[in-house]
């Protein structure tokens, strides 16, 4: 990026002391597209050079200072104007004066606090920068260089599974079982749908993964509800005592950690819909409302589940978490040889 004054001009580059071995990670931007940044963890230090190149060798440049700034902010998309910056570090890089060569300065934050993952949604953008700028008395010469953050849990200490009921009297009634109600973000869902009364034709039945992005307070709050998954349970009808199992991975989808007033600007919540539909393409089950777990005209089945980030382990093959999880839940015989059937799968 060239920014040009009268007379000397130059560029700035800002250059990551790790650069050639630090991983990097995709992430989406505003545009729905995704690019590659450098990813940090909260504490890292965030070193490296501020590269300052002279546009005419020869020319001084006079200035009023160097610095390098470290920025975490959270910008709503409704109030573009007002940027929250909840973590702000400067480092002064050369006292007012003069340059007359191109000139590189080193630079290091140590220890950085970064206390949330980076994200972009649908009315909100939470970023983390690095920002070079040589301060001039009319126009500012500037660059940024946009990191990624991902934050880190352990395994939850409690994990406990959910079972729910519900139905319409005398018409049909169901009980919906999922393995736990925490899943990292590579996860598999393991559950079980039974069908205790079935009085309705039934034609369809699906799971829906849904994203409630929530941004403002008081009466300037905004609800964002996007379908991230549908995930097809059941094609044709059921009857009285059967069981449908279910596995949905996780890993397939655009998923981020569960974020719960993330400095008190926005949330970002997770849920599990369960949608029925008759053989007159009425939906039976679908989501409107949030809050109680069913409600009736129309009936609503919606789940909360938590999404949190583990770090990098040794992975085992998607077939052999699935097997892994169905033995824990349901403890039968069957997930055994599905176990069994997963480690062939690996060896082969």
């Amino acid at each position: 990026m060239s920014f040009f004054s009268f007379g000397q001009s130059a560029e700035i580059d800002v250059v990551l002391t790790d650069a050639e071995t630090r991983k990097k990670a995709e992430h989406k931007t505003e545009d729905g597209k995704k690019d590659k940044y450098f990813l940090f963890y909260d504490g890292e230090t965030v070193g490296g050079k501020v590269n300052v190149t002279l546009k005419n060798p020869g020319k001084r440049l006079e200035h009023q200072g160097v610095k390098v700034e470290f920025v975490g902010q959270i910008e709503l998309y409704y109030d573009r104007g007002n940027h929250h910056e909840f973590v702000s570090l400067v480092k002064d890089l050369a006292r007012p004066g003069e340059i007359t060569q191109s000139q590189t300065f080193d630079f290091e934050f140590t220890h950085v606090e970064k206390p949330y993952e980076s994200y972009t949604g649908q009315n909100v953008k939470l970023r983390y920068f690095l920002r070079a700028t040589v301060v001039r008395r009319l126009n500012d010469i500037s660059k940024e260089m946009d990191i990624v953050v991902h934050t880190l849990s352990t395994y939850p200490e409690l994990n406990s599974s959910i079972k729910m009921e519900v139905g319409i009297e005398d018409c049909l009634h169901i009980e919906f079982e999922y393995n736990k109600s925490k899943y990292h973000l590579k996860d598999v869902i393991v559950g079980k749908i039974y069908f205790l009364l079935v009085r309705i034709k039934i034609k369809h039945m699906e799971i829906d993964i849904i994203k409630r992005e929530t941004t403002g307070t008081g009466p300037s709050v905004y609800h964002e509800n996007d379908t991230i998954a549908k995930y097809e349970i059941m094609d044709g009808a059921p009857v009285r005592g059967e069981s449908i199992p279910i596995r949905l991975f996780l890993a397939g989808y655009d998923l981020t950690p569960t974020m719960r007033d993330i400095n008190k600007k926005f949330s970002v919540r997770y849920y599990l819909n369960l949608v029925l539909i008759d053989e007159e393409e009425e939906t039976l089950l679908q989501t409107h409302k949030v809050g109680r777990p069913w409600l009736s005209h129309p009936l609503v089945l919606r789940q909360e589940i938590t999404l949190w980030r583990k770090g990098d382990v040794v992975r085992k093959s998607m077939s052999h978490q699935a097997a892994i999880a169905s033995q824990r839940f349901e403890g039968s015989a069957a997930s055994e040889s599905a176990l069994e059937q997963a480690a062939k799968e690996e060896s082969g």
